[in-house]
């Protein structure tokens, strides 16, 4: 458990930043050390030079006892002949313990010496005042501890307190501010994982301060709505190739059924004419969907310039026509690849032949930027309501399903998503008469 936390956000969050806060804490405290153990420094210096010129004005006013009372740690009198004349209580009988004395120019002297026996080899600071008498110059030596590095034991006490006291705090309110930050997060993921293949109706829970979370919660909405609308359109996309798949195997296994239930009688010449037939059928309609499947897919495309008018007129030498085609082409060249945009040529006028009633036009021209191919039949049409209807997998207008028993309804959206691959648009127009589609695609010069 403690490894889980530590391995999370929150737990490496209110890690960095407590280990921020200890630096900086340690910092500090260095720092208040320092400054505190030199102002310590000085004022025991003080006390020992205070006590130091006591003793002085007691020699001046000749009251000088032979056992000095003081606050400091030990003092020595000498005289001019370098004799011990006076001393604290505890340095009595002892020998002279320093020959440090203040340089010519100087009537004092304060330094830090190591290694007196007398103190147990602690260091001290010493404070040594020459006293001018008239028998010559005597000396005063006082001698106290110094100040340690952590001043005191409250002191290192308090700012230890201090320190952990931070540190704690800082964990604390960092972890349950990246909580509170992450709570979203949570709920977010809690309800992503609950989101199943079979329900994408779910969405996750959008916070209402509009920060960035609030911003990632309404894009993984957008996310599951395109991802729902893709998974619809899959499911009716097979439920509909389903269905057109399953018409001509019936009806090519009805018609081996009957053949087989009277073989002597059966027109087998016939029979495998209506079979051919619906294996055209099946095959147009396999055909169709690998050819989505590749599009769907981002299959890579040949490059190179074509010109439309040049596609038209290769087409309609290929292929003659059942239907009148009259034709208006002006050269209009764009970057893409020839055999899909004669897939997608031959697509619409194999729809436009399919309902037109004498006559197909095909015109090609630019227009500013744009090279532009219009398909147009002289059919009954298309209603504005239902022209985004028929670039649907599999649809099909009533109308044409009683007119058209050849289509797969899979030749107008392959049309749309060829113009789609070369970043141009296919639409159903406004007309006179029939059905109007118009391929707009970006124009090169040629």
């Amino acid at each position: 458990m403690i490894a889980r936390y530590a391995g999370s956000v929150r737990g490496r969050l209110a890690l960095m930043a407590t280990a921020g806060v200890t630096l900086l804490c340690l910092a500090v405290s260095a720092m208040v050390l320092y400054g505190v153990h030199g102002a310590a420094v000085d004022y025991r210096t003080n006390e020992i030079v205070s006590a130091a010129l006591r003793v002085v004005h007691l020699i001046k006013r000749g009251d000088l006892p032979d056992i000095v009372i003081t606050d400091a740690a030990g003092v020595q009198v000498l005289n001019t002949g370098g004799e011990v004349v006076a001393a604290s209580a505890n340095l009595e009988g002892r020998p002279r313990l320093l020959s440090l004395i203040p340089d010519p120019d100087n009537a004092s002297r304060t330094q830090t010496v190591c290694g007196v026996p007398e103190f147990g080899h602690e260091c001290q600071i010493v404070a040594v005042f020459r006293v001018y008498e008239q028998d010559g110059d005597w000396m005063v030596y006082a001698y106290d501890d110094t100040v340690p590095w952590y001043v005191h034991p409250l002191m290192l006490a308090f700012l230890t307190g201090m320190t952990l006291l931070l540190i704690g705090l800082t964990w604390f309110g960092t972890s349950r501010t990246v909580a509170r930050t992450l709570a979203p997060v949570e709920a977010i993921r809690a309800k992503l994982d609950e989101i199943t293949a079979t329900d994408l109706g779910q969405r996750v829970p959008v916070p209402s301060n509009p920060d960035e979370l609030h911003a990632l919660a309404k894009t993984a909405n957008r996310t599951l709505d395109r991802l729902e609308a893709a998974v619809e359109q899959q499911r009716r996309f097979a439920s509909d190739a389903s269905h057109d798949l399953r018409s001509p195997i019936t009806a090519m296994r009805t018609q081996v059924e009957e053949a087989m239930l009277h073989p002597l009688d059966a027109d087998w010449e016939q029979t495998g004419r209506a079979l051919l037939a619906s294996l055209d059928r099946l095959q147009a309609i396999v055909t169709d969907l690998l050819t989505l499947a590749r599009l769907d897919a981002g299959a890579p495309q040949a490059c190179s310039r074509v010109d439309l008018s040049e596609v038209v007129r290769a087409e309609l030498a290929e292929r003659p026509r059942s239907k009148k085609v009259k034709t208006d082409l002006c050269p209009a060249v764009v970057d893409g690849d020839r055999l899909r945009l004669a897939r997608l040529l031959t697509n619409l006028l194999d729809n436009a032949e399919r309902h037109a009633d004498s006559l197909v036009s095909v015109t090609v021209m630019r227009e500013g930027c744009e090279a532009v191919l219009e398909v147009l039949d002289d059919g009954a049409g298309i209603a504005p309501g239902q022209r985004e209807f028929v670039f649907r997998r599999f649809a099909r207008l009533d109308a044409s399903r009683n007119r058209d028993a050849g289509g797969t309804g899979l030749g107008l959206p392959i049309a749309r998503e060829i113009a789609r691959h070369h970043g141009g648009t296919l639409t159903i127009a406004d007309s006179d008469s029939g059905a109007r589609f118009v391929l707009r695609l970006p124009a090169k010069d040629g």
